[in-house]
């Protein structure tokens, strides 16, 4: 299977989305973050990245008699590369936006399922803009982002809320 297969699948691509910004989860804690998601399912797609590589085991230990494992994303393994992207069909292309898009309107629900939300407050937004940039250009604001996007995906946890910032880029009329 490859890596887009892997992590373009809706609950796997849940599974590893919950598990951005270093967080070390147990399946236990994985079941409370995606609630909807049936044990058994999770189970098994939790297996299916081990597998993979994308989560690694960071600890295990003895729970009532089970093992209770911790998991890690492995970061390195998550990317797919430009010739992955390169070899997709249309068709795939197709499913796999749609599944980063329902992966998206899933964290949105949940934020609005919360109860006591304020967009403002939690300084929740979303936007589109047009910009007009040469390739050379629009290079060029990619790694500007990236290098301060890098600086903050450093920052310890500790103090600070876990937030989601998520990126679409494309060529329009």
């Amino acid at each position: 299977m490859t890596t887009a297969e892997l992590l373009l699948h809706p609950v796997r691509l849940r599974v590893v989305k919950a598990f951005l910004g270093g967080r070390d989860l147990t399946t236990l804690q994985l079941r409370e973050l995606l609630p909807d998601v049936a044990t058994a399912t999770l189970y098994r797609q939790v297996a299916t990245l081990v597998e993979a590589g994308i989560l690694e085991i960071v600890d295990e230990r003895r729970v009532r008699g089970a093992a209770e494992r911790t998991y890690r994303l492995r970061t390195d393994t998550t990317v797919v590369g430009p010739e992955a992207v390169a070899q997709m069909s249309v068709e795939q292309h197709r499913a796999a936006f749609a599944a980063f898009v329902a992966g998206l309107l899933a964290d949105f629900d949940n934020y609005l399922e919360r109860g006591d939300i304020n967009p403002a407050s939690d300084l929740v937004g979303y936007r589109q803009v047009a910009l007009h940039l040469t390739d050379e250009e629009l290079v060029e604001l990619i790694t500007e982002l990236r290098e301060l996007i890098a600086r903050r995906m450093a920052l310890s946890p500790e103090g600070r809320t876990r937030r989601l910032l998520t990126t679409i880029l494309m060529p329009a009329e």
